[in-house]
């Protein structure tokens, strides 16, 4: 179980490395989500590697770093993108040898950026959960990664330690969720900082494994079908579920709704987000147009901003 005590002491591993990222509020983005709302925009794409992920790296290889247990032999994970930079980065910064698999969908511009911190990609497996398996249980002369060990999960709260110590106000915070540790962070600082705050998680229709878990408690596995390549997560993760049971809602949207966000990100918020970079304001966006968003004060965090050539065309089309 993840704790608050936790996350404050991954966020110590990353404050002389990472400085804070930005939160701030923009009144045409306000206004296109209805007029009532303030909306306060966490730019993690900001970071080193353009993603939230870098966190959980840095979080990760100071803990083995502080245990003595970083592993000689190199370790092993596997990511659509966004772990895998951090994984990449933090490993070199630890002469730690990495081994990344990706799926063999994956984008060369994402390939080539995880090997500019590094690491080795290879290919392997239609879907994320193919990668995945490869990579624990195929390579095991090295120390394998999961996405959601403890350490990455703390070291993701951290977006949300620095949301809500600036904003402790806030009245819904809109969390994008893939493997859920981001929304695992979300929750346990909120309970310690701000237990009036709701966390609203928000998935991709076209990949719902982790929504489908959360409605039904049971494992869930589902073939990915969206566009936004980090969520597009095919099987649900039995830690971070169990802390999402925390969620004060779970919310859908699709593709075209993720689009239309990274839009308005682009055009109201000077912000390029990747598709699940946008999907926490897709959601809110959901939220408003049903008629659900009775909040005055909101966030949504762009998770990530490394969009691929595909979704920097859509963008101006």
């Amino acid at each position: 179980m993840l704790h608050f005590d936790d996350i404050l002491t991954a966020h110590r591993h990353y404050t002389d490395l990472l400085p804070e990222t930005p939160a701030f509020s923009y009144p045409t983005l306000d206004a296109a989500c209805g007029g009532a709302v303030t909306v306060v925009v966490k730019h993690e794409n900001t970071q080193p590697t353009g993603a939230f992920k870098i966190r959980g790296g840095i979080s990760y290889f100071a803990a083995q770093a502080e245990k003595g247990t970083l592993s000689p032999r190199g370790v092993v994970t596997a990511s659509t993108g966004n772990h895998a930079q951090s994984i990449a980065w933090s490993a070199a910064r630890h002469g730690v040898d990495a081994l990344i698999v990706v799926p063999e969908s994956t984008p060369e511009t994402k390939v080539a950026a995880i090997g500019a911190w590094g690491a080795r990609v290879i290919r392997h497996g239609a879907t994320m959960s193919d990668s995945l398996a490869h990579a624990r249980d195929d390579h095991p002369d090295r120390t394998f990664i999961s996405p959601d060990h403890p350490d990455i999960i703390a070291g993701h709260g951290g977006i949300y330690l620095e949301l809500l110590r600036r904003h402790p106000d806030l009245e819904v915070i809109y969390v994008p969720v893939g493997s859920g540790t981001g929304a695992c962070g979300a929750i346990t600082v909120r309970d310690a900082l701000a237990p009036g705050c709701r966390i609203v998680g928000v998935q991709s229709a076209q990949a719902p494994a982790a929504h489908r878990a959360w409605s039904t408690g049971e494992p869930a596995t589902v073939t990915p079908a969206t566009r936004a390549a980090g969520l597009a997560t095919g099987s649900s993760f039995r830690d971070t579920q169990e802390i999402m049971r925390g969620l004060d809602d779970f919310i859908l949207v699709d593709d075209s709704g993720i689009d239309e966000a990274r839009a308005l990100l682009a055009t109201t918020a000077h912000t390029l987000a990747e598709g699940a970079g946008a999907a926490a304001l897709a959601g809110l966006l959901a939220d408003q147009r049903a008629g659900k968003l009775v909040s005055r004060r909101c966030a949504v965090p762009v998770t990530g901003g490394n969009a691929d050539p595909d979704e920097l065309a859509s963008l101006v089309r």
